[in-house]
């Protein structure tokens, strides 16, 4: 079964608009991890807007499931992560100043320096994934730099859905083919929601893991955290 990995960045903007540690970010992710969740995903920006690199380190002591850690690769986030040594680590390109992801890797301009990112996390027995839009070429490009998984993503997917989801899902479909041909594990993520998230994986059965936060923490607000996070396996 496809693995759930809940980001939790949105609780940590809660926690930080007022100070002070409500809601707890640790124990909100233990609670995740309790309730049915395969892993707890965070991505910490520069800015520490949401997750802070101490929330990560705090974190790690912790967690009991797969830990993922997304993020650009500069200089600080890759110290972070050989010190923290995650489960896997999902590099994204974003802008210091992105409000989200936005785009994934052009993996083959980037080539050399992925490649060296990747080896410097494999060197400290962390799984690579690699963030890329929905192209093969991009996917190809993942393996040529060593990584071990590639992240769908899915927001083109997410927009186009409710209008034909045939079409929206065509492109990943031949994208998750190729990671299938290249020997790469397959993960998903962005704008994945109760609505939609079940075609996906039915067109892409064989997709490892989806990594679900802002959907998944607006939801909690109707149906209560733990109710929500068994909706979404059932969607699994």
């Amino acid at each position: 079964m496809t693995k759930l990995s809940v980001n939790i960045n949105k609780i940590a903007v809660v926690r930080n608009s007022r100070g002070g540690n409500l809601p707890d970010v640790v124990r909100a992710a233990t609670d995740i991890e309790r309730f049915g969740a395969d892993g707890i995903t965070v991505h910490p920006r520069p800015d520490g807007r949401h997750i802070r690199y101490d929330d990560v380190r705090n974190l790690k002591r912790v967690l009991r499931t797969e830990f993922n850690i997304e993020g650009n690769p500069i200089p600080d986030f890759i110290s972070l992560v050989c010190e923290v040594v995650p489960t896997q680590v999902t590099l994204v390109p974003d802008a210091p100043d992105a409000l989200t992801s936005n785009a994934g890797w052009n993996t083959v301009v980037h080539r050399d320096f992925l490649t060296d990112v990747t080896r410097r996390f494999h060197e400290r027995g962390i799984r690579v994934s690699i963030f890329v839009d929905p192209v093969a070429e991009m996917v190809a490009g993942a393996k040529a730099c060593g990584a071990d998984r590639v992240e769908l993503y899915t927001e083109a997917y997410a927009r186009e859905y409710a209008s034909d989801s045939a079409s929206a899902v065509a492109p990943y479909v031949a994208a998750a083919e190729e990671a299938r041909r290249q020997g790469l594990g397959l993960n998903a993520g962005h704008d994945l929601s109760l609505v939609n998230l079940h075609y996906y994986l039915t067109r892409i059965p064989w997709t490892d893991e989806v990594s679900i936060g802002h959907a998944l923490i607006c939801d909690a607000l109707y149906y209560g955290l733990e109710n929500t996070v068994q909706l979404y396996r059932r969607e699994l």
